[in-house]
């Protein structure tokens, strides 16, 4: 195995189980593999409140482990979280 490889799966497995949960159910519930009511799911099986849900899922997305771990989801909720910024600096903007 090459290095980059080696070290790119040490550091998404730097992710605690909690981290990885967040985004393996983020990713589920994007693919419309989930129910309907999103709060009751995060809460059952993470045993989280969906503020802080949220709030861990936002920060994920700034941490490149997270990006090692789930590329394609990361670059995705990136995308999503520039155009509501844009969007709502357009908005206040006028």
């Amino acid at each position: 195995m090459s290095d980059s490889i080696t070290s790119e799966s040490a550091e998404s497995h730097d992710l605690c189980a909690l981290d990885r949960a967040i985004l393996d159910f983020e990713a589920s519930w994007q693919a419309g593999n989930l129910g309907d009511d999103k709060e009751a799911i995060i809460r059952d099986r993470l045993d989280l409140s969906s503020p802080r849900y949220h709030l861990r899922l936002n920060e994920l997305i700034d941490d490149r482990r997270a990006a090692h771990y789930a590329p394609a989801l990361i670059g995705r909720l990136e995308r999503v979280r520039s155009q509501r910024r844009r969007s709502r600096s357009a908005h206040l903007l006028g």
